[in-house]
């Protein structure tokens, strides 16, 4: 599985990130997670806030940070 968290690397966008990284140990799955903070990258996924998380490139959602238990609903629902 592939991960991204889309952002400039605001304390929100490290937020993300880190409850990411809770959520896929908490779901014990092999996932890359990796932090993309391009401007140019983040609008080619159409996305117009950040933060936002992108699973095997597809955008779950943007402009908040969810808790552990929504990301991990969300990574399973893919």
């Amino acid at each position: 599985m592939e991960i991204k968290v889309l952002g400039p690397g605001c304390k929100k966008c490290n937020t993300l990130h880190d409850a990411t990284q809770k959520a896929v140990e908490e779901l014990n799955i092999e996932a890359t997670i990796t932090k993309v903070d391009d401007m140019m990258k983040i609008l080619s996924y159409g996305v117009m806030s950040t933060p936002a998380l992108v699973v095997n490139e597809k955008v779950l959602f943007s402009g908040k940070v969810p808790s552990v238990s929504e990301i991990k609903d969300l990574i399973q629902s893919v």
